[in-house]
């Protein structure tokens, strides 16, 4: 349980795969030849570099702002924290897309970002391989 919340703390599991390896690993999956465990990572980035952008500390702090405050829309999150609607916008359908993030359909199509996890668990093989 978080104490901010009440609420059982959930981690999103993320690995590093490049597009091929990632590719293989899905198509596997849906093959039935890979059973995933509950543990393996469920969005994958193609780099660590892809990682750290897209994760830096003011991504981050985005994200904590956003499970903390619930802005109702991207204008509320523009409100609190300075950076303009459609920098939010942008980097949050980045977010959106690796499952970090989710934008919810509010009032007259206003978009409301939620942060459904609490924290991030990275997996990070050497060889390009073990990713498989």
């Amino acid at each position: 349980m978080t104490a901010k919340t009440g609420r059982k703390s959930r981690t999103l599991r993320v690995g590093i795969a490049d597009l091929r390896h990632a590719k293989e690993r899905t198509l596997a999956i849906a093959r039935g030849e890979i059973t995933p465990g509950p543990h393996d990572p469920k969005v994958w980035f193609p780099s660590a570099e892809s990682f750290g952008k897209v994760l830096s500390t003011g991504n981050r702090e985005l994200l904590a702002r956003i499970q903390d405050e619930r802005p109702a829309s991207l204008q509320a999150l523009s409100a609190l924290t300075g950076r303009a609607v459609s920098n939010l916008s942008r980097t949050l359908r980045t977010m959106e897309g690796y499952g970090l993030v989710e934008l919810r359909r509010g009032p007259r199509g206003t978009l409301r970002p939620e942060v459904p996890f609490d924290s991030i668990e990275l997996q990070v093989p050497l060889r390009a391989e073990a990713a498989e």
